[in-house]
């Protein structure tokens, strides 16, 4: 079964990297990508994500709550307390420093994916 996940970054050149790296994967499909929160959540309703990889800050003081049914996967720049603090409050399942994504973005969704895709 292919993991699906939704995409929200508002900077291209991390969506395209992030891109690349999905597209190298045949058990996990991008079915979409957002630019804002607004756009993340109405995108989730329409096409169900088992996953969606978020930009940390996009949900930072935002008015919009992130989807509860999927696993949240935050990444961010920053990985302090402040932003550990701030994924726990999401509800994210997990954060990943941006830098490092190459390396940690594949193992951290395939990790949260047998819940989803163990049916």
């Amino acid at each position: 079964m292919c993991i699906k996940v939704l995409l929200a970054e508002d900077a291209e050149p991390v969506r395209k990297a992030i891109r690349v790296l999905l597209s190298e994967r045949e058990d996990i499909t991008l079915v979409g990508e957002a630019v804002t929160l607004s756009e993340a959540v109405h995108k989730a309703e329409e096409l169900q994500p088992d996953e969606i990889i978020f930009d940390l800050h996009m949900a930072h003081g935002a008015n919009e709550r992130m989807p509860t049914g999927p696993k949240l996967l935050a990444i961010s720049f920053a990985n302090d307390d402040e932003a550990k603090a701030s994924a726990d409050r999401i509800g994210a399942a997990k954060l990943l420093d941006k830098m490092n994504l190459s390396q940690e973005l594949i193992p951290a969704i395939l990790e949260l994916a047998p819940e989803w895709t163990a049916t």
